[in-house]
């Protein structure tokens, strides 16, 4: 399997400005630049509000597959990914999960999130501090 996505850019670095495509059009010419990067207040994305995405959104899909294998089946389950921006650096990256799920104790449900976060496919490619917390909502 293969996935692309494109990107343009116009200018120089910090009056410049671009947009970014996915294949799958979810995102078509959505802007980003210097200020949506590293300035509040502009409309627009940037690549670790991205990178954050994925990794929400692959680490949730790992936690419901593992508690699939298990035989539970969760009725929601919510991530908020925050990752680290040091100088030029993405020094780390929290993944906090609450999910609501019959007949599960919080100990194993935690487990299972600790595995997610090692195996999940974001979670392989990445080399910085990855951390997690589970909130099993009763």
């Amino acid at each position: 399997m293969i996935r692309t996505a494109t990107a343009h850019w116009q200018g120089n670095l910090k009056d410049g400005k671009g947009n970014i495509s996915t294949q799958s059009e979810i995102l078509d010419k959505t802007n980003y630049s210097f200020k949506t990067r590293f300035e509040e207040g502009e409309k627009g994305t940037n690549p670790e509000e991205l990178l954050a995405a994925a990794h929400a959104g692959c680490f949730t899909m790992s936690v419901a597959s593992i508690l699939d294998k298990k035989g539970f089946k969760p009725s929601s389950l919510d991530t908020l990914a925050t990752l680290t921006l040091e100088g030029l650096a993405i020094t780390a990256i929290n993944l906090s999960i609450s999910g609501a799920i019959l007949d599960l104790d919080a100990d194993e449900f935690n487990a299972i999130v600790k595995e997610a976060e090692k195996n999940c496919i974001v979670s392989k490619a990445l080399k910085v501090a990855i951390t997690s917390e589970a909130h099993l909502v009763v």
